[in-house]
């Protein structure tokens, strides 16, 4: 069984019951909503149009069920309190759009850091980010806080690795992060774009990502592909003697069993990369491919469990 993590994986609900009305929760009061501002550490940038006005509609009807967390903000005074949204900010904008005056709100003190903490915990569990809203937020609380990722993944509840996937995202070019932005690309194909390393060969394969409407395993395949192409011996003609050699493993590999070829699909799921499976009468050998330092650590840590 995994361990417990600890911090604030356990988001919102630590804070408020799910369920209970507002006006029972212990600590919640009413304000006006125009007191209320939004979270300057929000790491989420883009709300759907459409979905604020559905809930919109649902609060005008059913009320705000669920209080705001916010904190007093600077320039709030005894006589005009002010605050400063921590979490909830899509259900404020919501309020706004249904014409509430006051909302249940939650007033507790808190840090930037703590600010951008729970902020990121909220969206993630709603999953209300794009992979890069949620890579940036993760590099804000390294970059502002000077957390490490270790330390990021354990507040936000996620494992180092996934932390780490995520801010490679934002190596990519402009354009192939616009495309992520947009939904035109999947985090899966975002991250098989990661492993070739040039930049024109990295746009040439999101356009045909998007053009031939490719999977992501068709993505992961189409960069391995571009990775060979570029080695120094990939265009040089095949040396007489060892025609027959690749002949035969060509020949091997369309002989090789159904067995081993599961085997190697179900490798490649789990590990994320290309594995081969070489059979013989006193055993064999297990071979993975990795394309980078990061997806070699990646495997690594995969099969070890461990940094």
């Amino acid at each position: 069984m995994p361990p417990t993590k600890h911090g604030l994986g356990r988001g919102l609900g630590a804070l408020i019951p799910p369920g209970t009305p507002p006006t029972q929760v212990p600590g919640v009061r009413e304000t006006q909503v125009a007191s209320v501002s939004p979270n300057p550490m929000q790491p989420r940038h883009h709300f759907d149009p459409d979905a604020l006005r559905d809930l919109a509609d649902s609060i005008r009807e059913h009320g705000l069920i669920q209080p705001l967390i916010v904190t007093p903000a600077p320039d709030s005074t005894e006589l005009a309190p002010r605050y400063q949204l921590i979490a909830g900010e899509r259900r404020w904008q919501a309020a706004k759009l249904a014409g509430l005056e006051s909302v249940p709100v939650v007033v507790r003190g808190a840090t930037p850091q703590e600010m951008l903490e729970l902020a990121l915990v909220e969206n993630i569990q709603r999953a209300d980010l794009n992979p890069l809203e949620e890579a940036n937020a993760y590099r804000q609380l390294m970059s502002d806080f000077g957390l490490t990722q270790e330390e990021v993944a354990a507040k936000v509840g996620k494992n180092r690795t996934t932390v780490a996937n995520a801010l490679r995202l934002l190596k990519l070019p402009e354009d192939i992060r616009a495309a992520i932005a947009d939904e035109a690309i999947t985090e899966g194909h975002a991250r098989a774009i990661l492993t070739v390393a040039d930049e024109i060969k990295q746009k040439a394969l999101l356009r045909a990502v998007i053009e031939a409407g490719l999977s992501v395993r068709q993505t992961e395949e189409a960069a391995r592909r571009a990775i060979e192409l570029s080695k120094p011996n990939a265009g040089r003609r095949a040396h007489p003697e060892r025609s027959g050699a690749e002949s035969k493993g060509n020949r091997e590999e369309r002989e090789m069993p159904v067995a081993t070829r599961a085997l190697e699909s179900d490798f490649r799921s789990a590990l994320g990369t290309k594995v081969q499976v070489f059979r013989s009468r006193k055993g064999g050998k297990v071979v993975l491919h990795f394309y980078s330092e990061e997806e070699l650590e990646v495997i690594y840590e995969k099969i070890v469990g461990r940094k």
